[in-house]
Parts: C-alpha cells; sequence; structure tokens
C-alpha cells in the first residue's frame, strides 16, 4: 500500500531553517515524480507546487517563490523513497501546510509543480506538516 508520511515543520522565526521529511512506502518506479507542494490556510484552492523531482534521473523544478532558498533531494531504498527539503531564509510568506505529493502521469518535475492536481486518480499525497515562520 503506498502511503507518504512527512514530518520536519514547526515554529521558526524569519531567516531561519528547517527541514523536512517524507517517507514513501511503497514506492514504485510508475510513480517517480515526486515533490513537494504547499497550502496556505483559507486558500485551499490554491494549492502551490514548491519543489519536484524526478527520481530517476534526478532532475529538479523550483517554484519562482523559493527558487534559491529551498532544495530538494531524495534517497531510494528497495520499495521505499524519502524526500528532503531543505529550507533556508525562511520568510512568514512561507507559513503554510507542506504536503509531499506523487503521480504516475507527469513526465517532468517541473510539469509535476504546476500541473498535478489531487482530483487525478494518479495523484496521492500526504497529509502534511505545518510549518509556521513568525517572530
Amino acid at each position: 500500500q503506498v502511503q507518504l508520511v512527512e514530518s520536519g515543520g514547526g515554529l521558526v522565526q524569519p531567516g531561519g531553517s528547517l527541514r523536512l521529511s517524507c517517507v514513501y512506502a511503497g514506492f514504485g518506479l510508475d510513480q517517480n515524480m515526486v515533490g513537494w507542494f504547499r497550502q496556505v490556510t483559507g486558500k485551499e484552492d490554491e494549492d502551490e507546487g514548491v519543489s519536484c523531482i524526478n527520481v530517476g534521473d534526478g532532475s529538479t523544478y523550483y517554484s519562482d517563490s523559493v527558487k534559491g532558498r529551498f532544495t530538494i533531494s531524495r534517497d531510494v531504498a528497495k520499495n521505499r523513497l524519502t524526500l528532503y527539503l531543505e529550507m533556508s531564509s525562511l520568510q512568514p510568506e512561507d507559513t503554510a501546510t507542506y504536503y509531499c505529493a506523487t503521480s504516475a502521469e507527469m513526465p517532468t518535475a517541473q510539469m509535476m509543480c504546476t500541473r498535478w492536481a489531487k482530483s487525478s486518480p494518479f495523484s496521492i499525497w500526504g497529509q502534511g506538516t505545518q510549518v509556521t515562520v513568525s517572530s
């Protein structure tokens, strides 16, 4: 059974750093596009694809809002993938629930971040972890 579980969120001051993790149990090569998305409270219809990665070739995509501040990476083991998001220079506008997601239909990391939708039957996502940036 495929399951994604995020961790690592918390409260951090502006300018601080956090590292998020997502354990993807049941990983298979048919779901090789994975990424981090965020949802702001009150804007549940405006999820943003923050950063995505092609597990196979390592190609990545970052949204303009996080480029240069966030780094995505992954570790692959048998039937298990761990996805990371290193976040630095955090700002209050980065406050959101961050969740990891995967798709079996997106051909590139960029499309994963910009076209992925929960409504697709090929989409799987986790419950999320809260990141709050505040002084």
